[in-house]
This record gives structure tokens, sequence and C-alpha cells, in this order.
């Protein structure tokens, strides 16, 4: 969270002070964006009324003051890097180490951007990548909203250039510990002879991919043993941590059913777990009804606002981490599923109460009924999410289990928005 404060006060250019913030307007200017709307965004830039900028993977959010009593929550869009960018990116600043120094001391290495837009790792955003949305009754592509929140992010990004890494997906202190990590693999290098150092451990992902042993998956909870067969559950854990340890012996024994739960989705070939972000298994071990003081552990680890990390906690509940992708950011769908969809729901059987069709407003992953409050969003898993809009907010939280039918999904998000 970075404190507001007022834009410069005259010419598109002066609202950043460093080539990167400025590669930041030029990618917003040279973009497909209403040219009007973004005239009217600087001018709200420049009279200091966008609020608080929070930069989150894939999203920057703020409120925006307008003709309204209250501001308006706009927010602007970013796509996050794939695991294998980030791989690259992170090869190439770890390959010189002034590049880290120069990121510390506040400076992104031009250098570094080249050779990263060079292996197809766009760490500056791209003329079409930027996409805005606000909580105003402005339809405009970006609203006057949105795009203030475009130009203020300018100045901060001046301040901070690991505020572009944590648009594309991971923090400064993600960032920093690979880099470490990198740096203590080139000075000490694994034994030839395979042995895994003390401590070092490898990745989840090899580790399973590299063992023959046999195995027997477990019965499924409830069901009674073969005679003979050992109990599968972990044994109870006894001795308790050191007095000032930050966890408790409660803790270690919920992080080792979890263990052993994950175990046996891996043994039966549920794989997906083995590639989980930080972010996306902290959502996952609190969407398995942790208790409160956990749950706000995760929070602060997780470094979001508490309203963003429980709906992505919900999300994850509806619709697993395909859900939580959903959540995070809108996606770039394929064209004939959309367009199915859309001929789906225009069927004349699938009305609202008073008989009419159904008005749907498209916008890339997302089919919209603004005047029922309901919106279903296609996932990268095929299927349909459910959404429904907080009156109070204007924010679309998940309301319903993802399916893989959209007019099933539409009722579903209906059904959720219907009193009881």
């Amino acid at each position: 969270m970075t404190p507001a404060r007022k834009a410069p006060r005259t010419g598109s250019r002066a609202f950043a002070a460093t080539w990167w913030g400025q590669a930041w307007v030029d990618a917003l200017e040279a973009s497909t964006l209403d040219a009007g709307r973004l005239s009217r965004g600087r001018t709200y830039a420049r009279k200091g009324m966008v609020g608080p900028v929070t930069a989150t993977p894939g999203l920057l959010r703020a409120e925006v003051e307008g003709s309204a009593p209250w501001p308006y929550d706009a927010a602007v869009h970013l796509r996050v890097l794939t695991d294998a960018q980030w791989d690259t990116l992170l090869n190439a600043i770890a390959a010189q180490a002034g590049r880290t120094a120069a990121l510390l001391d506040g400076e992104m290495p031009a250098d570094l951007v080249d050779d990263a837009r060079a292996a197809g790792v766009p760490l500056l955003p791209e003329p079409a990548e930027l996409d805005p949305e606000c909580s105003c009754p402005d339809w405009g592509y970006p609203c006057k909203h949105a795009a203030a929140l475009c130009y203020a992010t300018a100045t901060h990004l001046d301040d901070d250039p690991f505020w572009l890494l944590a648009l594309r997906g991971r923090t400064k202190d993600a960032v920093l510990t690979a880099l470490r990590t990198r740096r203590q693999a080139r000075t000490g290098p694994v034994p030839e002879t395979g042995e895994t150092p003390r401590g070092r451990g490898v990745p989840a992902r090899d580790a399973f991919a590299s063992w023959n042993g046999a195995f027997t998956p477990p019965p499924p909870e409830g069901a009674a043993s073969a005679p003979g067969e050992a109990d599968t559950a972990p044994s109870p854990l006894t001795t308790a941590p050191p007095p000032d340890a930050p966890f408790t012996l409660a803790d270690l024994e919920a992080l080792t059913r979890d263990a052993t739960q994950r175990a046996r989705h891996l043994a039966a070939g549920h794989t997906a777990s083995l590639t989980c972000t930080p972010l996306n298994d902290a959502v996952r071990l609190a969407a398995t009804g942790i208790d409160e003081n956990w749950f706000h552990q995760l929070v602060r680890a997780a470094g979001l606002p508490p309203n963003d990390f429980a709906l992505l906690v919900r999300a994850q509940r509806h619709g697993g981490s395909a859900g939580v992708a959903v959540a995070r950011s809108p996606l770039t769908p394929d064209p004939a599923t959309m367009a199915a969809a859309r001929t789906a729901l225009a069927d004349p059987d699938n009305t609202d109460d008073t008989g009419s069709a159904v008005r749907l407003r498209t916008w890339r992953n997302r089919l919209t009924a603004d005047d029922e409050g309901v919106q279903i969003r296609l996932g990268p898993d095929n299927r349909w999410h459910p959404y429904t809009r907080e009156t109070r907010t204007a924010a679309w939280w998940p309301c319903a289990p993802a399916t893989a039918d959209p007019v099933a999904a539409l009722i579903a998000a209906r059904t959720a928005t219907t009193p009881h």
C-alpha cells in the first residue's frame, strides 16, 4: 500500500521521472483505450483524486473520487507471468549480480528488460495488456476513474521497480528469496553422487517423479482396512515445539494431516498441487476450514487485503485452483466457447422472471447480466464460475460451484441472489 499523492501537473510525460515509469505511460497511451477518457483521467490524477494504490499479482486497485458522494473502486489488470517465464526472468537477473543491486537501489536495468523481452518475457506492459475496469456507471473503456489510476501508477513505479515484479506475479520477498536460492546453487553445487545436501531439499515435482516404489492407495476415509494392513493415518505428534516458536503442536498436527491428504491425492494421480504457488497454497489451506488465528496469519503472509484474500478462499471452495485463477484476473477465452455460451443463454427457454430475453454484457471471459447483478466467468478448466455483485461495494464474489453448463451457472448465480 502506498500513500496517495498528486501527480506532476503538466504534460503526460511528466507523470513519470524514470524511463520504466514512462514506459508504463507509453504503453497506456499507445493502447486502444479511449483517448478522450485518458485525457480526463490525467486531469483527475493531477488533482489528487486517486486514493492509496494497492498492487497485487495481476491487479492494481484504488478508490478514485468522482461526481458521486462516495469514491469509485477502480482497477487495472495486467497479465501474470507463467512459472516458466519467471524462471527465465530470475535467471536473467541472477546472471549479473549488478542487476539485483540495481533493483534494491530502486533502478530497473534497461539491459534486463531487453534480455527478458528477447526471451519472450514481457516485464514492462505491452500496449494491449492494460485492462481497466471500475464500479462507476460509465461503460467507457476506460472510464476516467480507471484512467486516472493508470496515470497515478506511473509515479509509484518511479519509486519502486519491484512494483512491476509484483504486478507480474511475485512479491519483492519472493523474488529476493528465489535469487538467493540461485546464488546458493551456483556456490554450492549438488555432489556428483546425486545425494541432496542436508537442508536443501528438492522440488516436490522432482521428488514425486523420481519415486519408483509400489504403492497401494489407502481405502476411502471411513472404510475398514484389510486384515493385517497397517493403519495409514500418521502417528500423533508428541513433542511440543519450543516455547518461543511461532507455531503450536496443534499447528504441526494440522500441517501433518494436510500433507497426508495431499500425498493421497498425488498417489491417485492428482499432481496439480506440485506446481502450487505460495499464494495458492495459502488460499488452499484457508479453504480447508482452519481456525481464525491461522486464517489471519495466512492473510498477513499473503500480503493481500483481508477482503481480497477472503474472496480467493471462496473461489477456491467453489472452483478449486481454476476458481482462484478466475477470481484473480480476467482471462482470454476461446471465442468459439464464448459464442456457444451466448447462443445457449439467448435461447427462449432461458429467460428471467419477467419472461424477457437474458441481456448480457461480454468482457473477456465474463458474461454479465448487470440488471440482475449476476455474472458467469469461463475458467481455464472450461467450466463456468457463477458470481454475484455485492450491493454495498459493487464487488463481484463467487457464489456457487463451477459447472460446464453456462445456463446452469447463470441459474446458480440467480438462485444465490434470491432471498431465502
